[in-house]
């Protein structure tokens, strides 16, 4: 098995590839960790320089408390890839990930530093407001069943009293993250935005995947794929072929 090479707190490279032309910071959904992401280091190889981050709460941090912010998050990620490696930089960030990602730009952006490209998956815009939705305040048993219903998370984890207590802390902090998350009505990024979304995702629909393009002043595109609101564990071949097009591997 791979084993992580540790970059910091915030950052894992599962496969490193130095002398990729490339990197690209890959964003976990909430409750995620950056093993998510260990298949797409070993897909692309050498190709890319993929780095994971990894939130508080989880894994080897799971003493850690969650943070519960979006632009936290973004501040912590965002000093952590900007450690000297001059190589661009692509961001796929999939669900609270692609929130994360989208803050991750652009602080990148005011920095000097934009990135080549930001991925967003299975999330809606920011502009694309729903009503409050308030998850994080809300009993286990009905957080559990929410979290159930999007079919990402091994039922097993639920089952399990110990690992249920392990995990649920970081899986509220995250949705306290993303539900009191408010966009600034005046950001607007410069850098190319590729949306990836699947067709039947109760968190998403097509039209408000599609919202994210006007938000950035830069080319974008979206590729819909069958599936709910984790169609990627199923599509991740096309979902890297995409990837794999717009960075040029």
């Amino acid at each position: 098995m791979t084993s992580a090479v540790d970059t910091g707190v915030w950052i894992r490279r599962y496969q490193p590839a130095p002398d990729a032309a490339v990197r690209l910071l890959c964003l976990p959904h909430a409750g995620g960790a950056a093993s998510y992401y260990l298949p797409v280091a070993r897909a692309l190889g050498t190709a890319a320089d993929v780095l994971a981050a990894q939130y508080p709460g989880r894994q080897d941090r799971r003493a850690e408390p969650p943070l519960g912010s979006i632009r936290e998050l973004a501040d912590r990620i965002t000093e952590a890839v900007t450690d000297g490696d001059e190589r661009p930089l692509a961001v796929f960030g999939h669900s609270m990930g692609a929130l994360v990602g989208y803050e991750v730009a652009m602080r990148l952006e005011k920095a000097g530093r934009a990135p080549v490209r930001l991925f967003v998956s299975g999330r809606r815009a920011p502009s694309a407001v729903r009503p409050s939705e308030n998850l994080h305040r809300a009993g286990d048993a009905e957080l559990i069943h929410a979290v159930r219903g999007l079919s990402g998370t091994d039922d097993q984890v639920f089952e399990n009293e110990e690992l249920r207590s392990m995990v649920l802390p970081a899986i509220r902090g995250d949705y306290k993250a993303v539900e009191t998350y408010e966009p600034r009505p005046d950001d607007r990024l410069a850098c190319p935005l590729t949306v990836l979304t699947g067709d039947d995702d109760s968190t998403t629909t097509v039209a408000e995947a599609r919202a994210w393009a006007a938000h950035t002043d830069g080319p974008s595109d979206a590729h819909v794929f069958p599936g709910g609101h984790f169609y990627l564990n199923d599509q991740a071949g096309k979902v890297l072929d995409v990837i794999r097009r717009h960075l040029r591997l």
